[in-house]
């Protein structure tokens, strides 16, 4: 019975020895503070004093970023959807006084610019926020006689269609007459421009997409097959082996002297002349054709 009473003795002191060095080597127990969403909070909402709440966490698990008094975050504006029981962590939060809305969305040194779409250009309707779209635009540029269309930004983000500022979990189209892009100043310039002075059209495109192309544009004729114009001549010969003559390679809008209309062919045909409202054929003289 001794026996047996000294080996239950030393089973159970390297039991409370194991368990106390456990104890001691583990780290420190207390609790801390942490302000959670006592409810959802969606993007671009302001944080008021029932919107939050405090638990006790323990230390070690305190998130990066988490504040300790709900002080803290009233007042500030939510750039990022907070689930309600979620931290609200710093990131999540734009400056107190930055706005309401789409305002405190927009970084330092960046625009918000609006353009007007319809649903060809706003692809569908399924243009949402949080995409990335290229901007195309058409138009005649100066001293052309044709119309052509070039890609003027690339990989610009779609801050908000209409008035809805954050797609929901469905990803449902948004129809909306306007839709609003997070540019720099200088994009900011190019697409003001090419809003006034010629069509837009958005493009979507993949979001982890980040390569830039480098499109050449595209002309009318391009569209249509044809080549390059050339200008008309002022005179044709009368045959394939008949060089023009020397007026013939001067236009007739700069010769003083004369019209502006040039020479008859030399041709036997009628000649449908019209004066007016009479209209008459006639034969031209023989010999007096050119």
């Amino acid at each position: 019975m001794v026996a047996c009473s000294l080996v239950w003795a030393a089973i159970v002191s390297a039991a409370f020895y194991r368990v106390a060095s456990h104890a001691a080597a583990s780290p420190d127990r207390s609790e801390k503070s942490l302000v959670v969403a006592a409810e959802s909070l969606p993007l671009g909402a302001v944080v008021k004093s029932q919107s939050v709440k405090t638990v006790r966490v323990p230390v070690r698990l305190f998130p990066e970023g988490g504040f300790g008094r709900t002080e803290e975050v009233q007042d500030r504006p939510v750039v990022s959807p907070i689930l309600a029981g979620e931290p609200v962590l710093e990131g999540r939060l734009a400056a107190r006084g930055s706005g309401m809305g789409l305002a405190p969305l927009i970084p330092p040194g960046m625009r918000a610019l609006s353009v007007r779409v319809n649903d060809v250009a706003g692809v569908a309707g399924f243009v949402l926020p949080g995409m990335r779209v290229d901007v195309l635009v058409t138009g005649r540029p100066p001293r052309q006689e044709e119309s052509m269309t070039s890609t003027v930004l690339q990989n610009i983000l779609v801050l908000s269609a209409g008035q809805t500022i954050q797609a929901d979990a469905k990803a449902s189209s948004i129809t909306a007459p306007v839709v609003t892009l997070l540019v720099d100043p200088a994009q900011a310039e190019v697409l003001t421009l090419a809003s006034n002075e010629g069509r837009i059209q958005l493009v979507l495109r993949n979001s982890t997409d980040q390569h830039q192309a480098t499109p050449p544009g595209r002309q009318l004729r391009e569209l249509y097959g044809g080549g390059k114009r050339e200008a008309s001549p002022a005179r044709v010969p009368r045959s394939r082996g008949e060089a023009p003559s020397a007026e013939a390679r001067v236009p007739a809008a700069l010769t003083p002297d004369r019209t502006a209309s040039p020479p008859l062919p030399a041709t036997e045909e009628p000649i449908v002349v019209i004066r007016g409202s009479q209209k008459t054929v006639e034969m031209p003289p023989a010999g007096k054709a050119n």
